[in-house]
């Protein structure tokens, strides 16, 4: 298994910088996930990883070994694209033997290494056919076969799975859990899917702007963001973030907003008329059942999927409320509501964006 090793890598185009320093360590055998919304650096990341291109300053290190020189080739590296990129007038045998006939390798390794392969992806009654004649998961698969025969240092993913549709992503992400679990090899996997960082992850990677916003385990992220970005991009639907105003009077502190009111406990950096962000998850809004309640609101759309509910609310001036409840809630359009939040999930950000507390009243 394989360590690698970022050093204040940087990366520019002319002008334009694209990576700004990055830090960062991928422990032997973890499953790292880059996530980050599109333009974020992910993917020239990982490419800069893998030798396709080159840093315009700092050191990566593979195993304690600066490879900045050092080929793509001679890596040790297996990449595999968003785009499987498959010889179409060769069979999936060929396809993933290729590599190490070029290399040289006996003919009998070779048949060893890609019928085990096949075996592990379950794709061994679809070696003797073209690429065409397969489907769009079958030549995920293949493109996977491909890097696993060569037995690489360290496996490193660019969306794999995103040409392919919702109900085969779910099955993909779990071969691939399953996989790594198998090997246990390092992998880099790049999406803009933060459900497939949290599913896959031992450790998630946020970029935004060429620059780390947050590492850690997916539930951390979840949990204890810091920051108003990756608490806002990380879970699905996405955490509710309202600007408010910290209000503090004889009867203790509230944060207040449109008609809004919550009240919290003092708060160390908490002062009278601050301006800061109060984040709260869809899933720790609660539906009053006598109509009183933090914040009023109206009911904009609903998603009744028969085991859970999802209420998008509007309240005037303040962004587009989301609300999660389990089972089936009797909610229409139009329909007035109360909220009430849930004190000890809340979360509350500065003006700059930074965490104050996780947990407001935890």
């Amino acid at each position: 298994m394989t360590e690698i090793k970022l050093k204040q890598v940087r990366k520019s185009y002319g002008e334009v910088e694209v990576l700004h320093g990055i830090d960062l360590t991928v422990e032997s055998g973890e499953f790292c996930v880059f996530v980050g919304p599109s333009g974020c650096g992910k993917s020239t990341l990982l490419r800069i990883i893998a030798g396709l291109d080159d840093v315009t300053s700092g050191a990566i290190e593979i195993d304690g070994e600066a490879v900045n020189n050092v080929s793509a080739s001679a890596r040790g590296l297996a990449m595999v694209f968003q785009s499987y990129a498959l010889y179409p007038h060769m069979s999936v045998y060929k396809n993933m033997a290729f590599g190490l006939e070029n290399s040289k390798m006996p003919k009998a390794e070779i048949d060893r290494r890609v019928r085990d392969a096949a075996e592990m992806l379950q794709i061994t009654d679809y070696l003797d056919r073209r690429p065409k004649a397969l489907s769009g998961g079958q030549r995920q698969r293949v493109a996977i076969g491909r890097a696993i025969v060569r037995e690489p240092k360290a496996f490193l993913l660019d969306e794999p799975l995103s040409n392919l549709d919702a109900e085969l992503r779910v099955t993909m992400r779990k071969e691939l859990a399953a996989l790594h679990a198998s090997i246990g090899d390092t992998m880099i996997y790049v999406t803009h899917d933060q459900t497939e960082a949290m599913t896959l992850a031992d450790k998630i990677v946020v970029l935004q702007d060429g620059r780390i916003e947050q590492t850690g385990a997916p539930l951390d992220l979840y949990n204890n963001p810091q920051n108003a970005f990756v608490a806002g991009f990380i879970g699905s639907p996405r955490m509710n973030l309202i600007e408010v105003t910290a209000n503090k009077a004889t009867e203790g502190w509230t944060l207040s907003a449109a008609n809004l009111s919550v009240p919290v406990p003092e708060i160390a950096g908490l002062t009278d008329g601050m301006r800061c962000t109060l984040g709260i998850r869809p899933e720790h809004l609660r539906v009053s059942t006598d109509d009183t309640g933090h914040m009023t609101c109206k009911v904009a759309f609903t998603e009744q999927l028969g085991g859970e509910t999802y209420l998008y609310c509007d309240v005037e001036g303040l962004p587009q409320i989301t609300v999660h409840q389990p089972g089936q809630l009797p909610v229409v359009k139009g329909q007035q509501l109360a909220l009430n939040f849930d004190l000890s999930e809340m979360h509350l950000f500065d003006a700059d964006g930074q965490v104050i507390v996780n947990r407001v009243a935890g």
